[in-house]
């Protein structure tokens, strides 16, 4: 492995932006020094000149879906992790609605063991629940698994969880944090009957915010709020999309000191109900990008620490399932690659500063989860560290998008700041838009 020494960056790290230099040694951050700061000797180290660009820990996405196992004509855990990589995204945790459900220990293990074969960056998997497996999911290692998927809600195969003695099992003895997809599945069969009555199969899809409603977001999520805190559990909510739902949040304490935590997806930041009628089902996500009221509740919520953390939700499909009506056209889309440049287009437009973009995508999601090592630039922490180019004009197109399904909802869109070396455990694993195939990224490890 090679030893890099990266001078001349502007390095965001805890608060800070300071001009300095970083050494790196066997996968590890050995050396952090200021400018100002002289008498390391450079022999034997690779040398990268960062002058002019950021240098950030390696973003942490929390909630992704790679589509393997059975789902693979949409996505792989190689696909993705390229895909990842390209995009600052040095570690991901990977959903368990595949083929199989990751409803078993020896499953859960199956997915770890592949990713260890085949993926570029750090991985961890969620164990899955049902009305069935809760003897299962019990036995999960809270020491090297990220935690438990819970959907509160609709979800392929029997992956809903709406038995209330499931869930009350669950949350009262739930050995890791709980991870919660909350809409309430009553509510959104009852608009989805109102809407193909009107409209048969080929409703509108600008109307799927009132199918997926708000009202169905928040029932749901209340009651995960309530069973968390009847139990005293460890719950996650997770892409929360709605200005109702900040109530049931709390700002009052860091992250590291909360029973109840949260995350909100670029999607929900970036796009609203507006969008529908210019990009179709293409923006179909559940839960569904509402009104632009709820937008900038959602950025009030992030910036003033009611929402935790910013993730994806990247979920792969082909065009040819997304270019299908309304109800046949499956929800969610690809997101892991762009994430950081929407994100960083949004630190030029000023919506958040770049110590904040860093403070949501890289340090709380390694408190949240308390991750070992890593989301931090510190002495003795994992090398994976991303370089940024912030005056780097590009266009989203087919041929730079790395995804399986070769699509992105930010197609033709152009970005002011570009990735241009991501390192993960001290690879160099992506530089100048070309990937290193050889590089394997680890499993990721708790602090429990």
């Amino acid at each position: 492995m090679a030893a890099y020494r990266i001078y001349n960056a502007q390095i965001v790290n805890e608060g800070e932006v300071f001009t300095g230099e970083i050494f790196l040694e066997n996968g590890i951050i050995v050396k952090i020094l200021r400018a100002e700061n002289t008498g390391i000797s450079h022999t034997g180290y690779e040398q990268i000149d960062a002058r002019g660009k950021y240098l950030i820990p390696g973003v942490i996405d929390d909630q992704v879906h790679f589509r393997e196992p059975g789902l693979t004509h949409k996505g792989d855990i190689a696909s993705e992790s390229r895909a990842a990589v390209a995009g600052g995204v040095t570690s991901f945790m990977e959903m368990p609605n595949t083929n199989p459900q990751t409803l078993t220990q020896e499953l859960l293990q199956k997915k770890y063991d592949r990713a260890s074969d085949v993926s570029l960056a750090n991985y961890s998997f969620y164990m899955g629940v049902s009305n069935e497996n809760i003897s299962e999911v019990l036995k999960t290692d809270p020491k090297n698994v990220c935690g438990i998927k819970v959907f509160m809600g609709a979800s392929t195969g029997n992956m809903l969880v709406d038995n209330r003695d499931s869930l009350t099992t669950l949350f009262k003895e739930a050995p890791v944090l709980i991870a919660t997809h909350c809409e309430d599945e009553l509510i959104i069969k009852q608009n989805s009957a109102l809407y193909r009555e009107k409209y048969g199969e080929d409703v509108p899809v600008e109307f799927h915010p009132d199918i997926r409603s708000r009202e169905a977001c928040l029932k749901s999520s209340s009651l995960a709020v309530e069973l968390a805190t009847k139990y005293n559990s460890r719950l996650h909510l997770l892409h929360l999309s709605t200005s109702d739902e900040l109530s049931l949040l709390d700002n009052s304490r860091p992250v590291e000191e909360k029973q109840i935590t949260s995350e909100v997806c670029v999607h929900h930041l970036w796009f609203s109900r507006e969008d529908y009628k210019r990009k179709g089902t293409y923006l179909k996500w559940n839960p569904a990008v509402k009104e632009i009221s709820d937008r900038e509740a959602l950025w009030e919520g992030l910036l003033n620490g009611k929402l935790d953390i910013i993730a994806t939700d990247h979920a792969p499909h082909t065009r040819d399932e997304k270019n299908q009506t309304y109800f046949k056209a499956p929800s969610g889309g690809p997101l892991i690659q762009h994430s950081l440049p929407v994100m960083l287009e949004c630190v030029r437009n000023g919506r958040l500063s770049i110590n904040q973009l860093v403070e949501k995508m890289c340090h709380l999601p390694a408190i949240l989860f308390q991750i070992e090592k890593r989301g931090f630039i510190r002495e003795g922490y994992f090398a994976d560290l991303v370089l940024i180019d912030t005056q780097s004009e590009w266009t989203v197109s087919q041929e730079n998008i790395l995804y399986k399904c070769k699509w992105s909802p930010f197609e033709g869109d152009m970005f002011h700041s570009k990735i241009t070396h991501t390192f993960v455990n001290g690879n160099l694993v992506y530089h100048n838009e070309k990937v290193d195939e050889q590089a394997r990224g680890m499993r990721l490890t708790f602090n429990r």
